[in-house]
This record gives structure tokens, sequence and C-alpha cells, in this order.
């Protein structure tokens, strides 16, 4: 337990510190490979972390290459400037239509499509905007948390949901079905605790004068309205793919490459250069990662885990959902929710309660938002914001995830319990 430990945060450390700039897939290869050279893991240990991700991987690629293709041809840019022209100045209209934004993206694009695509995108609107500095935080955090608070709804929405899924069996339309209120709720509660946390920095008026037109941003309208029909059939291809029991990841990369090729034919986007700068660190960091954490269900956690699980089994549905989502949150926020995610799992199969399932995902989906190194998608955004010049601390960062994201996790949970 302790060589598994060390070696697991000490993964997770160089992830986070990237020194020499050294990326975050390689520092967790380089992790697992060190796991199978100290015998921490071995490789039906390695076989068998890939047949509980291999689905998410896959699907991860496809809906981060189809956001990349729309955000070439103009779509997210469209839509955060219809958004920004719908709130008419209102200030505080606007801040909630960019929440509102960020929840349908994050469900239809996943969170960490989210983080990489609409943060730069809000963010140079806010600059055109010559919003001040505090203003502009207070968006940005606010589409920062929204990313995974706004990640429930769908298998595809993080990959965690895909990881979860998969693991017990949980069909496209059932997941929906269980996680369609815990979504509306979470982007409800998101919306009113950041709004009372954030309201003093959000402009009662906005000049909206100074951003263009939203339809001069796309680059080619055909194709823009048909990414409309193409996305409505790609949700009827999840909902057909789950009753013949199709994998998630078929429809979301075949669908991924047929748009691409599309847009490609059209001249709208460069193939190869999506391909090229496509994130391939985060499947790397994905791989590793989860090889490292496995090293530590060897040496015994998840046991450990199950014990504390049977408990709060043992007590009402209340506390077991409840304390279930917490210590998925807590750990999340500690070890990260992509390795949080696979130990959880593994210690509920055989409790066999499954609204305890529905409280892990949404632990580890909002739990991570109380450190910068929850998620993967908060450490993409923090580092997409540096690109940009933003720097937000460790500690003022912390603060705020800490202040929101325990009453947002309540809420949700006590609306799984309770349904």
């Amino acid at each position: 337990m302790i060589l598994a430990s060390l070696l697991f945060f000490t993964t997770l450390l160089f992830v986070i510190w990237q020194p020499r700039n050294l990326q975050i897939g390689t520092t967790a290869v380089i992790g697992a490979i060190l796991a199978l050279l100290l015998g921490v893991v071995s490789f039906d240990d390695i076989y068998e972390v890939f047949t509980i991700i291999w689905d998410a991987t896959f699907a991860f690629i496809g809906i981060i290459i189809l956001s990349m293709v729309l955000d070439a041809i103009g779509f997210f840019e469209w839509a955060a400037l219809k958004m920004a022209k719908l709130s008419g100045g209102n200030g505080r209209l606007m801040f909630f239509y960019s929440v509102i934004l960020g929840a349908i993206v994050s469900a239809l694009f996943a969170n960490d499509g989210a983080a990489l695509i609409l943060t730069p995108i809000l963010l140079a609107k806010m600059r055109i905007l010559k919003l001040n500095t505090k203003t502009i935080l207070a968006f940005l955090l606010a589409g920062g948390f929204i990313s995974d608070a706004a990640s429930l709804p769908f298998v595809f929405s993080n990959l965690t949901n895909i990881v979860t899924a998969d693991y017990f069996g949980i069909g496209f339309i059932t997941f929906l079905q269980n996680m369609i209120l815990p979504y509306l709720i979470s982007v409800a509660a998101s919306v009113l605790f950041l709004f009372l946390l954030l309201y003093r920095d959000i402009p009662k008026t906005v000049d909206i004068t100074l951003l263009p037109n939203p339809k001069s941003v796309l680059k080619n309208e055909k194709l823009f309205w048909f990414s409309w029909f193409f996305l409505l059939l790609l949700l009827t291809g999840y909902t057909i793919g789950d009753i013949y029991h199709i994998p998630v990841s078929f429809f979301a990369l075949s669908g991924a490459l047929i748009f691409l090729a599309i847009a490609a034919g059209s001249k709208a986007v460069d193939a190869q250069k999506i391909i090229q700068e496509a994130p391939w660190q985060i499947v790397w960091f994905s791989l590793g990662l989860y090889v490292v954490v496995y090293g530590l269900k060897n040496a015994g956690l998840t046991n450990e885990i199950t014990h504390i699980l049977s408990y709060l089994n043992a007590q009402s549905q209340l506390i077991a959902v409840v304390g279930t989502g917490f210590i998925s949150a807590g750990l999340s926020a500690v070890m990260n929710n992509m390795p949080t995610i696979m130990i959880m799992d593994i210690a509920l199969h055989d409790i066999g309660n499954h609204a305890m399932v529905y409280a892990n995902i949404i632990g580890c989906n909002l739990g991570p938002k109380m450190t910068p190194f929850g998620s993967l998608a908060t450490l993409l955004w923090l580092h997409s914001l540096e690109k940009q010049n933003v720097k937000i601390t460790f500690w003022s960062y912390s603060k705020f995830g800490l202040l929101i994201t325990p009453p947002v996790l309540l809420v949700v949970l006590l609306s799984v319990a309770y349904s």
C-alpha cells in the first residue's frame, strides 16, 4: 500500500507541477511504466484496465474531434455571441445565459470539451466588451464550475459517466432517465449559488454593440445549419445503439470522423490540422493514471472503501446516497476524479444499490471543483487560461471551490435520495 500510494501521489504531483513543460499524458504513462516495473501492477492488470476504459477513451476522442470541427466552423463562437446579444446588454442576464450555455455545451460535448473550447471564446468576447478583471474572473469561475457540474445527463457528458455506465452495464436511455433530474437541479442550484457568490462582480449593464454580428463568425453557414441536424442524428444513433447494445464510442468516434470528412470536403476545415491538434495527451493521461490507480486497488484500498460503503448502505437510503456522494467528492478533490471513479466503481460492485452508483458519479463530477487538480477538465481550464495570461492561484481557486461545491452537491444528492 505504501509503495502504490507513493507512486500514485508522485505521479499526480508531477501532473500538476509539470516540470520543464513535461506534459500530463507523458507523466501518467511514465507512472504506469514504473508501476509495472515495480510490480505494483501486472500485464493482466493493464489488460483489465483497458477493458474498463476503452469505450470511454475512444468516445472521448470522438467527442473532442467533433467539438474541434464545430469550433473551426464558428459554431461555439456563434453561440457565445448569440448568448451575449440575447442579454440585451443586461449584465445579470448575460451571466445567467453564459452559465446556461456552459451547461448545454458540457452536456453535449463533455466537460473537457467545454473547458478546452468554450473558455477561450468567452474570454475573448469579455475582453472585447472591455470588462474589468474582477468581472472577467467571475464569468470564468462560473464557466469553469458549470463545465463539471453540468456533465451529468448523458453517458458521453463525462469520462466518469462512460466508465461507470460500462462497468455496471447501464444503457444510454436508462442513464438519461436517472440523471436528467440531477442535471436540471445541478444547473439550477449552480446558477443560484454562483450568482449569490459572485453577484458583486457582475455589472448591471454591458455594451453589447462592441460585439460583432453572430453570423459574421461562421466559416460556412450551410455546414453550420447542417451541424444541428447532424447532432440530432447522432443523439438518435446513441438511442438506437442502446437498444442493440452498441458501445457509445462507436457512434461518438465514427460520427466525429464522418463530420470531419464532410467539413474537410467543403473546405471549411483542415482535417490534418484537426487530427494533429487534438489533445492526445488527455488520452495518455487517462490510460496511464488508471493503471497507476489500479495498483492502489491491488494494495487493498477498494476493500477498505467497500466496508465503509456497505455500512452506509445498511443505514437509510438518504445516508447511503449522501455519504457515497461526499466520499467520492472528497477523494476526487484530493486524488483526482479519474482514479476515484474506478476505485469507487469497483468498491460498489457487489453492494447492489443503484442510487449509490449514481451518487458516486455525481460526487466524482462535482467534488473535483473543490481543488484545482480535482479533475482533468479543471487542469485543462487553468492551463487554457494561463496561455491567455489569466492566472488563478491555488488558494483563490480552492477558496471558491470549497464555498460553492458542497451546497450544490448536497442539493443534487438529495434529489437522487428522494427520487
